[in-house]
């Protein structure tokens, strides 16, 4: 028996697989984009099918459809969307820039369906209704992200930022040696430390969250050059309509689809926002590995949670692998942002053309900072514990305590007084008991840690 069926497009005939369920412009693309292995994500393929359910919704109320082909056309529009067919999207992400080979990827198999159920569909005439790539692959990717975003991303961060402040509350009394320019400085609290992370997170957040206001308004509606031809002015704001109606999410059609289709500014947006959080997820990172470091020879400050072996030749070793994943996740999202700005400037004339780029990127940013921000959370923050010994031993034989004492002493006399500490190797306190002719008592009162770290004057 035959491998394969006989299809054809408005170029001619080909062969198609037989079980396959797309048709002839899906099968060209596979042939002639075999580049990466690379498909556009769960998430894209999600927004597309909710996009032609819609629009076979839209197209019945405003009359261009029957009853019969929008049902079947809704039926298995919404089969697409929920994540059934998705198998039958090989084409890869490096395709023609429009993003048209997926476009009618989804019609051919949105309308193979349809037929198979027993009405009758074309993939053009009917699936792609009032619609062209040109509109359809700009909305499916803020319609993605949108999504993602809200159901993914910002609930990752607001957990990891609920464990930063539980954290913080539990350690706000315990002090520890500051550091700047990674040398030691004035006393800070564990919990001070963490406040600051979760202030990062809470900022990203706000970012993300605003954002995601451009990226709610849709260019569904433009159709081939923006204007409109061949769609009912009704069919853009109706869509947004719709599309709310299935997602919850409060869409707006855009109020110039010029814009939404010849550029990609609101993804770029996003995309820097998302680039912003890696860059914090990365200081976060990177504060714990400087932390944990050791257990001798480093700070050894904290002790994240043993996760798995560090070492194939080393017995016993264990290295802070959810950070160094936090930290290749944020690389890996400042390069997808590189990639999105470039494509964002492509835009010739009245259409982007890297827009499955813009998609891949975008999605899988979102994908991998909502993943390892709950990693972050559950397998590093909420289980580190504290080395009191280790951090109350540093505190100690910190000289730059002595900045306490300025008003006091003085400065020039508070940088001896350091100095010295530092060549002896002893403990600020019993140094300057021999250099300032201040009592023990007074000292103590002064030099205290935890009540450094409330700032203000600490004078006698």
């Amino acid at each position: 028996m035959s491998k394969f069926r006989i299809e054809h497009d408005s170029m001619g005939e080909l062969q198609v697989p037989i079980d396959a369920l797309y048709g002839a412009q899906t099968q060209r693309a596979i042939d002639n984009f075999p580049i990466s292995g690379l498909h556009l994500p769960r998430e894209f393929i999600r927004a597309l099918g909710l996009i032609k359910a819609a629009a076979a919704d839209v197209n019945l109320s405003l009359g261009y459809l029957k009853k019969n082909q929008a049902s079947a056309i809704g039926k298995a529009a919404l089969a697409v969307a929920n994540g059934e067919y998705d198998a039958q999207f090989p084409i890869d992400i490096f395709q023609t820039g429009s993003g048209t080979s997926t476009n009618m990827n989804a019609n051919e198999v949105i309308a193979h369906l349809a037929v198979k159920a027993g009405t009758k569909v074309h993939a053009n005439d009917h699936v792609n209704y009032g619609q062209s790539s040109n509109d359809v692959i700009p909305t499916a990717i803020h319609v993605s992200a949108t999504l993602t975003v809200s159901e993914k991303l910002l609930p990752a961060l607001k957990h990891l930022q609920r464990v930063l402040d539980r954290r913080s509350r539990q350690l706000k009394k315990v002090a520890k040696t500051g550091r700047t320019h990674l040398m030691d400085a004035m006393p800070i609290t564990f919990g001070q430390e963490l406040s600051g992370w979760s202030a990062q997170i809470a900022s990203t957040i706000e970012r993300i969250e605003d954002s995601l206001k451009r990226m709610r308004r849709l260019p569904q509606g433009g159709t081939a050059v923006g204007t409109g031809i061949n769609a009912d002015p009704k069919f853009g704001p109706a869509m947004a309509v719709q599309l709310k109606k299935l997602t919850g999410v409060k869409f707006e059609s855009a109020s110039n689809y010029f814009e939404g289709m010849a550029s990609q500014d609101a993804a770029v947006e996003l995309s820097g926002q998302l680039k912003t959080l890696a860059v914090a997820l990365m200081k976060i990172a990177n504060d714990l590995r400087w932390m944990n470091s050791g257990p001798l020879a480093g700070l050894g400050e904290i002790e994240l949670p043993a996760l798995q072996p560090g070492s194939s030749i080393m017995p016993g070793k264990v290295n802070p692998v959810i950070p160094e994943a936090t930290a290749m996740v944020a690389a890996q999202v400042i390069g997808n942002d590189a990639s999105i700005t470039i494509a964002g400037q492509s835009g010739n004339f009245q259409l982007n053309v890297m827009l499955p780029l813009v998609a891949h990127n975008l999605l899988q940013s979102i994908g991998i900072l909502a993943n390892v921000s709950r990693l972050l959370a559950d397998k590093a923050i909420a289980g580190f514990k504290v080395n009191t010994d280790r951090v109350n031993q540093a505190l100690a034989m910190n000289p730059i305590l002595v900045t306490a004492l300025n008003p006091v002493i003085g400065y020039e006399k508070g940088a001896a007084t350091a100095k010295q500490a530092y060549k002896e190797h002893r403990p600020i306190i019993d140094v300057a008991l021999e250099t300032t002719g201040l009592s023990k008592d007074e000292l103590k009162k002064l030099l205290d840690p935890l009540s450094l770290t409330r700032g203000g004057i600490h004078d006698r």
